[in-house]
């Protein structure tokens, strides 16, 4: 019986670490390189119906979407009613991880 309760606990620690880990998996600080060097060029203006960087109106029912639908959108690319939005950005050299952190970088400047 103890054998099993250690390795219960023991599962209990690993996934609450493992949530926590998920939660901050993505860093808008390194984000904003990644922004400005790829995303800014139709999130800044506009282009194609994409939503500006700090727009609030425009972001905050995106934003109650969720950080990973966000991100599987950006990676994926996504057409909605208003825009398109290319696979990556249109860059499919960045890495999953950087797309993640410039659009964890937009969602701070538009919440």
């Amino acid at each position: 019986m103890s054998r099993f309760v250690s390795a219960a606990l023991c599962t209990l620690f690993v996934f609450s670490v493992g949530s926590a880990e998920a939660k901050a998996a993505y860093n808008a600080a390194a984000g904003k390189v990644v922004y400005d060097a790829n995303c800014a060029a139709c999130h800044k203006t506009g282009i194609m119906g994409a939503p500006k960087t700090g727009d609030k109106p425009a972001w905050a029912p995106r934003i109650a979407q969720g950080e990973a639908l966000l991100v599987s959108h950006s990676i994926k690319g996504f057409k909605g009613k208003k825009g398109i939005m290319a696979p990556k950005g249109g860059n499919a050299k960045l890495t999953d991880l950087q797309v993640g952190n410039a659009t964890a970088y937009m969602v701070q400047q538009s919440k």
